[in-house]
């Protein structure tokens, strides 16, 4: 039962995402700093998967369990141990490549000149040189959009 919870933690984990467009909970109705900007340059870059460590313990349980079985006492007691290395290795190498995300690295200038680069997962927005975004940092976290177009407002009505 222990090692379905650990796959079954494992799987979870892999569904974490650092997309802009997927909101965390937390970040839900707070007040975030909001700057305008133009894009630079935007390249494809790939962020490395993490290893937390569930995935080594989740296939060496596996490995160990499943290499136990086989064989008499003493040999089972020998695959099983050969088992959980192999299987701690595996889930690991699992881990790190089911946690890989594509991304861009997004190099803005700031209207006061200054400059910043922002690297965010790949969402459903594209970024040229020249586009107008806008940054939103909330909790430290920070993440590109689009500048939605602004509409001039209309002239208040004179009395004359």
């Amino acid at each position: 039962m222990t090692s379905l919870t650990l796959v079954a933690a494992l799987a979870l984990s892999a569904c974490s995402t650092t997309s802009p467009d997927v909101i965390q909970r937390g970040d839900a109705q707070r007040l975030s700093q909001v700057q305008d900007a133009t894009v630079l340059s935007s390249r494809p870059v790939v962020v490395d998967g993490s290893q937390s460590g569930v995935g080594a313990v989740a296939g060496g349980v596996t490995g160990a369990i499943a290499g136990s079985s086989v064989g008499g006492r003493r040999e089972g007691q020998v695959v099983g141990v050969l088992g959980a290395v192999a299987g701690a290795v595996i889930g690991n190498a699992i881990e790190r490549s089911t946690t890989r995300e594509d991304a861009l690295e997004i190099t803005v200038q700031l209207r006061n000149g200054e400059r910043r680069s922002i690297v965010q997962a790949k969402g459903a927005e594209s970024f040229n040189a020249g586009d107008p975004v806008i940054l939103t940092t909330t909790g430290g976290k920070t993440r590109v959009t689009r500048a939605p177009a602004v509409v001039p407002a209309a002239p208040a009505p004179t009395n004359g």
